[in-house]
This record gives structure tokens, C-alpha cells and sequence, in this order.
């Protein structure tokens, strides 16, 4: 009975020493890491990381909000919806720089000016929170990420005011994330497709990755420089994406101009139905989703829920749908005029005009009549 009673106390010692935190030494640093572009989608915008290092107590560990696990049950379901836990993973510096070596990704170190006790605390929130429920959170593309949970922990320290975004907040969203699909064409198509009223709003929101690192080289605390110091730790390869005719626009212009030419009208009935049933899932998934980005999404005007009726109601009322279809095209049409993706959706807007017109039954395209 001693015996146990022993062990269990030795145990309980041990794990409590175990996971007290070490005091930081006056050698510790603290740094933000802004890492380039990756080719998949989830790393297109970059990445930002926490770095504590303390060559004394022999420490150097990198905290990554940016972690999530594919093996989520119902993952793409809760990803559309919005409530996907992200979390934060704690790894050594070795390992995190071995990644983005392999992937020949650059990463720029900015270390901050912070004192003793400022680290400590940073420290300890961190470390608790790593073994606690407060790793996780809930990811949202603009409102909550790998940068803005980095950005809120500093921010925390050197003050809420000490962080502001200093990059362009006259340009939209989606004016600001359309440069990173240059090269990404189905990409650039399906987020400017699925995206809604929320990106085009002035992005006034410190978000990206890139955005914070210049925010920092402008942010002061207590009179000082936020950043102290910045280093290039990795030299990034550009790679240089070779034109591709299935990574571009042409397959779809050539689709929807062989449609065209065709002139079927079982063909136009059946491009208008699948493009009914996208614009349900733009209207719907604006309801189920908890992303704001994808509520309010005007692109249902073109891709409109009413071509759902049109290969299945009579003639006279198909007049009535059909009409009522060019009125809404006509009004996306104009609000898409000052849009950053208006030549992007071009061709829908063209193909979609002709196969209406066509559908309805008018024999020319003058908006006059003739007058005899």
C-alpha cells in the first residue's frame, strides 16, 4: 500500500515539474516568420509562424496556428459550413524549417522588441494553451487565421493600437487576393465564382500574411520599433508556371463558343439548367455557410435559379422566365463594371445573353423596331 502510494506520488511530482515552464533567460527572442507562397490552394496567401528561442535553456520552438487535420470527420462539409477547428501545433525550428526548405518556400524572420516579461508571458500563454482546448479555434479566410491569431497574441503585449494595417485599404478584397491566382486559373474561377458581396467591401482587415510583416516594420511600442531586427532564413525558387491551354480561359471559350455555333436548343436548355443548379448552390450555401464571404453572392444573377424552370414549363411562360432572366443579367452586368473579375465572367455573361435571346424567340438583336 506504501508502495503505491509512493509511486503515485513520485508520478504526480514528476508531471507537475514537468510541465512548469522554464524561466526565459535575458537571451530570448522573440520573432514573427513570414513564409512564401506554396502551390497548393490552403498555401497560396503564405503563411505566418511564432518563433521563442532561448539558447540558454536550450529552447527553440516555432507555434503555428495554422494547423488542421484532413482526417476531421465530414471535413469538406464542415470546411463549406465554416465551423472547421484549426489549430495550433508547437514543433521545433528544425522541423518547421526543413518543410519549407523541401518545398523551397521563403521565410523571413522579424525578431520584436519586447521585454523580459513580455516574453515570459507570451511564453506561458502559448505553452498553456498548447495543452488546452484554447489551441483550437475557428477558422474564417478573413476574420480568423494563422495571421490574425499571431497578429491579436503581439498585439496583445504591444497593445491593440501598436499593430495597423498599413498596405492599401482602398481596394477591395478581391481586388487584393487576385493577383495571387495569376497563374491559378480554375482557382481564380471557382473563389471569384463562390465569393460574395463581403469581398468586395475595402480591405481594411490585416489578413495576409505579407500584410502583417509590413505592418510590423512600421508598428512601434512604448516609443520604440516593434521590430528590432529581419532576416531572410530561407531564399524561396520562384517557379515560373508554364503556359497552360487547360489552365487558362480558352477551354472554357471554346466550349461556350462551340455551344454557340452548334445553335441546338436542347444544348442551351441543358447549359442553362446546370447553370440553374449553381446558382442554387451559390444561394443556398450563402444560408448553411457561416464564411461571410460567401453570403449575398450577386453571381446567382447570371447563374440564376429560375433556368431551373425553363426546360419544364410551357412556352408562354417560358417567355415570362426568359425576360425576367435578361433583366437580371442586364442588372449583373452593370454592377460587374467596376469589378476586378469582370473579364473573367465575360463569357458566361455573352453566352448566357445569346443563349436567352436565342430561346426567346427574337430573330435579331436590334433593341429598336424598325420603322416602316
Amino acid at each position: 500500500m506504501w508502495k503505491k502510494a509512493l509511486i503515485l506520488l513520485l508520478l504526480a511530482y514528476h508531471t507537475v515539474t514537468f510541465s512548469q515552464n522554464p524561466k526565459l533567460s535575458n537571451q530570448t527572442q522573440v520573432s514573427i516568420f513570414t513564409c512564401g507562397r506554396g502551390e497548393q490552394l490552403y498555401s497560396t496567401f503564405g503563411h505566418t509562424a511564432l518563433r521563442v528561442k532561448d539558447e540558454a535553456n536550450q529552447l527553440d520552438v516555432v507555434f503555428n496556428y495554422g494547423a488542421f487535420d484532413f482526417r476531421t470527420e465530414n471535413f469538406y462539409l464542415k470546411f463549406v459550413k465554416g465551423d472547421l477547428q484549426y489549430f495550433m501545433s508547437v514543433t521545433s525550428f528544425e522541423d518547421f524549417m526543413l518543410e519549407y526548405q523541401t518545398d523551397e518556400r521563403e521565410v523571413i524572420e522579424q525578431t520584436l522588441t519586447l521585454s523580459l516579461a513580455q516574453k515570459q508571458r507570451l511564453f506561458d500563454q502559448l505553452s498553456a494553451a498548447s495543452y488546452s482546448s484554447e489551441r483550437y479555434y475557428t477558422y474564417k479566410f478573413i476574420d480568423r487565421n494563422c495571421t490574425t491569431m499571431v497578429a491579436e497574441k503581439i498585439g496583445e503585449l504591444a497593445g491593440k493600437q501598436a499593430i495597423q494595417k498599413v498596405d492599401d485599404t482602398t481596394i477591395s478584397y478581391r481586388e487584393l487576393l487576385y493577383p495571387y491566382f495569376e497563374n491559378y486559373f480554375w482557382y481564380k474561377l471557382g473563389i471569384n465564382i463562390i465569393f460574395g458581396a463581403k469581398t468586395d467591401n475595402k480591405a481594411e482587415k490585416l489578413f495576409l500574411p505579407v500584410e502583417l510583416m509590413h505592418s510590423l516594420d512600421q508598428a512601434n511600442a512604448n516609443g520604440k520599433p516593434l521590430v528590432r531586427g529581419t532576416q531572410t532564413l530561407l531564399t524561396g525558387t520562384e517557379k515560373k508556371t508554364p503556359f497552360s491551354f487547360w489552365n487558362s480561359s480558352y477551354p472554357i471559350i471554346l466550349f461556350l463558343v462551340v455551344l454557340m455555333v452548334i445553335n441546338k436548343k436542347w444544348l442551351f436548355l441543358g447549359y442553362l439548367f446546370v447553370s440553374g443548379i449553381l446558382g442554387l448552390f451559390l444561394c443556398l450555401v450563402g444560408l448553411y455557410s457561416q464564411h461571410q464571404e460567401v453570403l449575398w453572392n450577386y453571381n446567382a444573377l447570371l447563374f440564376s435559379p429560375l433556368f431551373l424552370l425553363l426546360p419544364f414549363v410551357k412556352e408562354r411562360f417560358r417567355k415570362k422566365v426568359i425576360n425576367g432572366s435578361l433583366v437580371l443579367l442586364a442588372l449583373y452586368s452593370l454592377f460587374m463594371l467596376n469589378k476586378p473579375h469582370l473579364l473573367l465572367m465575360l463569357p458566361f455573361i455573352v453566352v448566357t445573353f445569346f443563349m436567352l435571346w436565342k430561346l426567346s424567340g427574337r430573330k435579331s438583336f436590334k433593341l429598336l423596331p424598325s420603322v416602316k
